[in-house]
């Protein structure tokens, strides 16, 4: 994981927030994956907030984006918000 990366969890009543900061590598991809796999039951949306990501490595996102899809499974929507909402997220989704 990135040295700086940190993330910030909340629930709040049916929504799971993370705010990512700092550097995104592929360490930093698969702490975010390990997070939604463990916290999210009866999650009925998960929002990432991006506005604090300093830098976003290219394997950083190849990595989230290639396993996203093994831990979600369709089973909630995922937002993006933030200036880097549309660099993390998956092609197609809307950025907030």
């Amino acid at each position: 994981m990135a040295s700086d990366f940190r993330i910030f969890v909340h629930r709040s009543s049916d929504s799971l927030h993370l705010k990512l900061m700092g550097d995104f590598d592929a360490s930093s991809a698969f702490e975010v994956l390990n997070i939604l796999k463990k916290c999210t039951n009866g999650v009925f949306r998960v929002i990432i907030h991006t506005n604090s990501l300093k830098k976003i490595y290219p394997p950083g996102r190849d990595t989230f984006l290639k396993n996203l899809r093994d831990v979600n499974r369709g089973s909630f929507p995922i937002l993006f918000t933030g200036k880097n909402a549309c660099e993390i997220a998956p092609e197609k989704t809307r950025c907030l």
